[in-house]
């Protein structure tokens, strides 16, 4: 745990968050169960450790004074009313062991005489038996205990365990914001694509800039679109470069696909991939539709069936593009 937090810390698109909870905080009405909803790369992080110092502080309600006992302890690590219940090992699922200590430690009295809090993340890596031992506890967790679940995708989530949570939703910025923050962190230049490649994640844009990627993607850009508009193009290349990170590439791909199909539809934004207009010329109508599902599909497989052959599915679907192109 860091020094205390002020708002300034605060990435700015997380301002207007902090300062719900924090007038929650000063009505003393913060909700027992909290759920936060985040995508990756919004820095929810800093926000989930801001919260977490407010509450655990001795002497105040709504912000970390950053001195007391408890605001040492939160910067050691070692506070024993806050505790964090994640995967025991990384792409793990929480197990109903770890939620049953939990719950456990709901219904104990705080060591400290102050609040207990209690943070799942990602809760939405529990499994079904977790999910259900939690339900009971988030009901009627113990005086003074607070539990905040977090997680990046709301779906995977019960039902019944999202109606018993007081929900919090982090959307991205607008492509304004993302790049009036860029320009502050940054002097290499920033397309106006590329916060849009990342879903308008500053972070990752941010990381995308500076590692290397945008480079790497301006190379793939240029060797895909010529697979997708030559018949006498070298599939089993791009095949090979996509099947390095499918992951990436296919969303990519898919973000490339999209935008055309915008395009062919009169919409041009300034943030779309400039390849998207030559695309748009290039490709008819259905193919690039019928294509644009199929890919879909198949980052759907990937993402839900480990195990499969990912080189042969992806040059299949450069095939059959191609084949269904060169048809017309």
């Amino acid at each position: 745990m860091s020094n205390k937090l002020m708002i300034n810390d605060l990435y700015p698109w997380l301002a207007g968050y902090w300062l719900q909870w924090q007038t929650s905080l000063n009505n003393q009405q913060f909700p027992a169960a909290s759920l936060l909803v985040s995508p990756s790369g919004l820095g929810a992080e800093r926000l989930i450790e801001k919260l977490s110092a407010a509450v655990m502080c001795s002497h105040s309600h709504s912000e970390a004074c950053g001195f007391c006992h408890s605001c040492e302890l939160m910067k050691s690590g070692s506070h024993p009313d806050f505790h964090l219940i994640s995967p025991e090992k990384e792409g793990k699922a929480i197990t109903v062991d770890q939620i049953r200590q939990c719950n456990k430690l709901a219904q104990e009295s705080a060591q400290l005489s102050g609040a207990r809090f209690i943070v799942i993340n990602p809760a939405d890596s529990m499994n079904e038996s977790a999910a259900n031992a939690l339900l009971k506890t988030l009901e009627a967790p113990g005086r003074n205990c607070f539990f905040l679940l977090v997680a990046s995708r709301i779906n995977p989530l019960l039902p019944t365990i999202i109606s018993r949570c007081q929900k919090t939703v982090l959307t991205p910025p607008s492509s304004e914001q993302v790049s009036h923050w860029l320009s502050e962190q940054t002097s290499q230049p920033v397309p106006p694509y590329a916060a849009h490649l990342n879903g308008y994640s500053p972070l990752n844009t941010l990381a995308f800039i500076q590692s290397g990627e945008l480079a790497k993607y301006q190379a793939f850009e240029q060797d895909i679109a010529h697979c997708l508009t030559d018949a006498s193009a070298d599939i089993s290349a791009c095949v090979k470069q996509i099947n390095e990170a499918p992951t990436q590439y296919l969303a990519w791909l898919w973000t490339m696909l999209t935008d055309t199909q915008k395009v062919q539809f009169g919409v041009v934004e300034q943030q779309q991939l400039p390849i998207s207009l030559r695309l748009a010329k290039q490709i008819s109508y259905p193919v690039l539709y019928r294509q644009t599902k199929a890919l879909t599909r198949l980052m759907e497989e990937l993402k839900t069936f480990s195990g499969l052959n990912s080189e042969l599915l992806i040059s299949d679907w450069l095939f059959n593009f191609n084949d269904e192109k060169t048809c017309l």
